[in-house]
C-alpha cells in the first residue's frame, strides 16, 4: 500500500495531521468502532487523565488492527471524540499521537468535542479507517 499525504497551500497548514491522504494498491479497508480508554477486563484506564487514556485507546486501536491484519502505520483517518474539548487539550493528543507513529506522516483527522462519550469516566474516544494489502 503506498500512501500519499498532500497539504494544499490553498489550506491552513495542518499541525499533527495531513488534510488529504490518497492511497494505491490496498486491497482491503479496515473500519474500526470507536474505542475508549478499558482494558481487557473493562475497566476504565487513566481515570481523569487525559494523556493515559489516549495511551490506552491507541493502544486499543492497535489491538483491533492487528486483529484484522493490519497496523497503525496503516491508518487513513482518524475521529478523535474529546469530553469538554479545550485548546490544553490538543497538546496532549499532538504530544500522544507522535509518539505513537505517526509524526512524518500522520492520518487524515478530524477533532471533535463532545458532551460526553458512552463510558462513564471516559474522556476521549477514537475510531480509524485503514487500508491494508490483501492477498493477490
Amino acid at each position: 500500500m503506498k500512501t500519499h499525504h498532500i497539504n494544499p497551500e490553498a489550506l491552513s497548514p495542518p499541525n499533527g495531521y495531513s488534510q488529504v491522504v490518497i492511497v494505491d494498491g490496498f486491497t482491503q479497508l479496515i473500519f474500526v468502532s470507536g474505542q475508549i480508554p478499558l482494558d481487557a477486563e473493562g475497566s476504565l484506564v487513566g481515570t481523569g487523565g487525559l494523556k493515559a487514556q489516549l495511551r490506552q485507546v491507541i493502544t486499543n486501536l492497535r489491538s483491533a488492527l492487528e486483529a484484522a491484519g493490519a497496523a497503525l502505520e496503516g491508518v487513513l483517518k482518524i475521529n478523535t471524540y474529546v469530553v469538554n474539548l479545550k485548546p490544553a487539550d490538543l497538546t496532549a493528543l499532538r504530544e500522544v499521537r507522535a509518539e505513537v507513529v505517526w509524526p512524518d506522516s500522520p492520518p487524515a483527522s478530524t477533532l471533535i468535542g463532545v458532551a460526553s462519550l458512552a463510558g462513564e469516566g471516559a474522556l476521549v474516544e477514537m475510531e480509524t479507517i485503514a487500508g491494508v494489502r490483501g492477498a493477490p
